[in-house]
């Protein structure tokens, strides 16, 4: 008989963004994995703990080393079930969870939809390597900060009135100030020289404080965004004048849709998206890394169009028998998150979700009874549950754990 939960070693990427060392909560976590071979080192950045089967970074069973992938296909329809093979076209997990801890500004970006992929990876399948888009959304486990979609229009044509950004204006001007403007205004800005950039910012520093109405929070942060990167990169005027800046606390939470632009600041994350790592990167990265302000102009949707319309609220979950999870739906198939908080000595009832699912517990201890097994969980724990398998947990310390999914 196949066991259905299966507890996972994972690791973490190291790009420059991720905090250093043991202040990481990614590495911390990946750290506590019992049976890991993964040792902090005080001076390298931890940027993402990955979990799931994307072949870049994959989970593995920590009881025999195996590819969690390689069970999967052994099992499938044990394990991942029917229907989501049916919907998807294939035995893989259609999302990929993260615990993402954030020191600096990630590259300004956007995913490409499924058909621009698909076409990117058939033409370069080293930088773009599935044919899949990246819907995601980030979930806040601690205080958060975000660029996140664009703003209102009429907020960014007032800021554009000021005499440092009048160059990106379109020449001929518009009636109204429209979606075509800002691609105008966003393209002009990603092409403009180090020069122009680095002229465009000290000039903005200059003018009145009560020039930026109340986004004041604008002359604060073109200092700190250019210490991080330079004050030549274009993704500071990019992001400060045209997109909204989200702040999150814990438990709240953004949706990201394909080809959503956005840049995350600070903060740590649970982030989930449909299976890809496919990425258009145009600032906030060494003038190398950058893909053509073309191809990113090109790819632009306009959603969303002020902050809250980023926010993705928290529901009831159905099959939660004692109130104690909720849930993340985004309006995609690939995934939904659930996150459950128990206090000291509390249970919850999971009824048997109709697809795969992985969750991580990110604080406290207690135990998993599931298809007459009982499983150790505390922070750092993290498991593949097959479909069809009803959950039981038990808190002897506060558990916090957060669960991917797809039905």
């Amino acid at each position: 008989m196949v066991e259905k939960v299966i507890q996972l070693k994972c690791s973490c990427n190291e790009y420059p963004w991720g905090q250093k060392g043991s202040e990481s909560f990614a590495a911390r976590l990946c750290a506590k994995t019992p049976g890991t071979d993964f040792k902090i080192d005080e001076n390298k950045p931890y940027s993402e703990m990955w979990m799931g089967t994307y072949p870049e970074l994959p989970s593995y069973v920590l009881k025999t080393g195996e590819d969690l992938q390689d069970v999967l296909d052994a099992n499938s329809t044990e394990l991942i079930g029917r229907s989501i093979p049916k919907k998807f076209g294939h035995t893989k997990l259609p999302y990929l969870p993260k615990v993402l801890s954030i020191a600096k500004a990630l590259p300004l970006q956007l995913h490409p939809n499924k058909s621009l992929a698909a076409e990117l990876h058939s033409r370069d399948p080293s930088q773009f390597t599935d044919p899949n888009h990246k819907p995601e959304i980030a979930l806040a486990l601690s205080d958060f900060e975000a660029f996140v979609g664009f703003k209102p229009l009429k907020d960014i044509e007032s800021l554009m009135q000021l005499a440092p950004l009048q160059p990106y204006m379109p020449l001929i001007k518009k009636p109204r100030f429209d979606d075509q403007t800002l691609k105008h205004v966003v393209k002009t800005m990603l092409m403009a020289s180090d020069e122009d950039i680095s002229k465009t910012t000290a000039a903005l520093l200059n003018i009145p404080r009560d020039s930026f109405g109340e986004e004041t929070y604008i002359p604060d942060m073109i200092p700190r965004l250019a210490e991080q990167y330079d004050q030549t990169d274009p993704g500071i005027i990019v992001a400060l004048i045209t997109m909204n800046y989200i702040t999150l606390k814990p438990g709240q939470c953004i949706y990201i849709p394909a080809d959503g632009i956005h840049a995350y600041l600070s903060g740590t994350i649970i982030e989930c998206m449909a299976r890809s790592n496919n990425v258009l990167n145009t600032g906030f990265c060494p003038r190398g890394d950058r893909n053509s302000a073309e191809t990113f102009c090109s790819c632009l949707t306009f959603t969303p169009h002020a902050a809250d319309e980023a926010i993705l609220a928290d529901e009831k979950f159905s099959k939660s028998k004692n109130g104690k999870t909720k849930l993340y739906s985004p309006p995609l198939s690939e995934f939904s998150i659930l996150a459950t908080e128990l206090g000291d000595g509390e249970q919850e009832h999971i009824e048997a979700i109709e697809g795969p699912s992985i969750f991580i517990c990110t604080q406290g201890e207690g135990m998993l009874e599931a298809n007459g097994k009982s499983y150790e969980v505390k922070e750092g724990y993290i498991f593949f549950v097959g479909v069809g398998t009803e959950m039981d947990f038990v808190a002897k310390k506060g558990l916090q754990i957060f669960t991917a999914f797809a039905e």
